[in-house]
C-alpha cells in the first residue's frame, strides 16, 4: 500500500512559516532524496537497499517502544522533510496520521507489509461484551519477526525508492537482491539454531503476542501471552494472570520471553508460581547502538541465541 500525502499551498505555507518561526523550517542545501522509517529495524532494512546512495533515518528514537510511543513536536518537522516515508503498517505507527496530516507538503508513503496477509486476534469474552476491541485491530504488525517476511518489506521499499529516485534504479535492485540472500541465510542458520532444541520444548511464554510469525515459521508452539493484544501497553486481569499460571504449569514451558523494553513484573509473578524463569533482553522492537541488535540481522541473531539458549535440555 503506498500513499501520497498532500495539503494545500494555504496550508503549506502556514506550516513552513510556523516551522521557521521553531528554528526547524525543512529547508534543503541539496537535492538529495530524503528517505525517513518509522522505527530503526525498517531504517536499517532501507539503508540495505538504499546502500550508499541515500541516507535513511528513523523517526522514533532509538530504543523506543512503538505501541507506547508519543509523537514528539519535532518529528511534524522530520516527516515535512521527508520524500519517502516507509511505515511498518498493520496500524502498528498509531500515532502517524495526525503527524501527517500536519507535517504539510507531498510525499510518497508507503508500508512495507504491503501484500502480505497479517494474522489475526479473536476478541476476548470480555472485551466484545464492553465493545471494546485490540488496539490492532488490522491484525498482528509483527511480521519482521520471520526473515522471510522482510523479503516482501525488501522489495516494497525497493519499489519506493525507485519511484522517488529513479536514476538510482539498478542500485536499488542489485542491493535489494543482495539482501534478500543475506535474510535466506539468516533464515537457514535459525533452521539450524532451532534444531537443537528438542520437540517438545520448543514452547514459547511471552509477555504480548509478537512472536507469531516467528513460532509460525520454525516450529514452535505458543503456550501462552501474558498480555492478550498484540499490544505491549495492553493489560492483564487477575483471573488472566491465574490462567497464565495454570498454563504454564501444565505445559512444562521452561521460560517466559519478554522484550527489553517491557515490564517484567507479571512475567516474574508467574515465574514466581512455577518452574518457569524469565528471559527479558529479547529486542522485539527496535535495535541498540551498538551490540547486541546493532541491525536487523544482528537483532534476530542475539534474540535466537537467547531464545534456543533457555529452551535447550537442561
Amino acid at each position: 500500500m503506498k500513499r501520497i500525502f498532500n495539503t494545500s499551498s494555504a496550508t503549506l505555507i502556514l506550516a513552513l512559516l510556523f516551522l521557521t518561526a521553531c528554528g526547524s523550517a525543512p529547508q534543503s542545501t541539496d537535492n538529495a532524496v530524503k528517505v525517513l522509517a518509522s522505527t530503526f529495524v525498517l531504517a536499517d532494512i532501507a539503508q540495505n537497499v538504499a546502500g550508499d546512495r541515500l541516507q535513511v533515518d528513523a523517526l522514533l528514537p532509538l530504543g523506543a517502544d512503538p505501541h507506547a510511543y508519543q509523537a514528539a513536536p519535532s518529528d511534524v518537522a522530520k516527516i515535512a522533510e521527508s520524500d519517502l516515508l516507509i511505515l511498518n503498517g498493520v496500524e502498528y505507527e498509531h500515532f502517524i496520521e495526525p503527524l501527517l496530516e500536519n507535517a504539510g507538503g507531498e510525499r510518497l508513503v508507503i508500508e512495507a507489509t504491503a501484500g502480505l496477509e497479517p494474522h489475526q486476534m479473536e476478541e476476548h469474552a470480555d472485551e466484545a461484551e464492553a465493545g471494546t476491541g485490540d488496539e490492532h485491530e488490522a491484525g498482528d504488525p509483527h511480521m519482521w519477526l520471520d526473515p522471510n517476511l522482510v523479503i516482501t518489506y525488501v522489495e516494497n521499499i525497493r519499489d519506493g525508492l525507485i519511484e522517488v529516485d529513479p536514476v538510482g534504479a539498478e542500485i536499488y535492485k542489485a542491493n535489494a537482491d543482495a539482501y534478500i540472500v543475506q535474510l535466506k541465510g539468516l533464515d537457514a542458520w535459525i533452521v539450524e539454531q532451532v534444531k537443537t532444541v528438542p520437540v517438545e520444548r520448543r514452547l514459547l511464554v511471552t509477555n504480548h503476542e509478537a512472536l507469531g510469525y516467528f513460532a509460525d515459521r520454525y516450529g514452535f508452539e505458543i503456550v501462552d501471552t501474558i498480555l492478550p493484544s498484540f499490544s505491549s501497553e495492553a493489560g492483564a486481569s487477575a483471573q488472566e494472570i491465574v490462567a497464565s499460571i495454570e498454563v504454564v504449569k501444565a505445559s512444562g514451558a521452561p521460560a517466559i520471553f519478554l522484550g527489553d523494553v517491557e515490564n517484567a513484573d507479571l512475567a516474574s509473578q508467574i515465574a514466581g508460581e512455577t518452574n518457569a524463569k524469565v528471559v527479558a533482553d529479547l529486542h522485539l522492537e527496535s535495535l541498540t547502538d551498538g551490540a547486541p541488535a546493532a541491525t536487523y540481522i544482528d537483532m534476530m541473531k542475539h534474540n535466537v541465541s537467547l531464545i534456543v539458549k533457555a529452551l535447550q535440555q537442561d
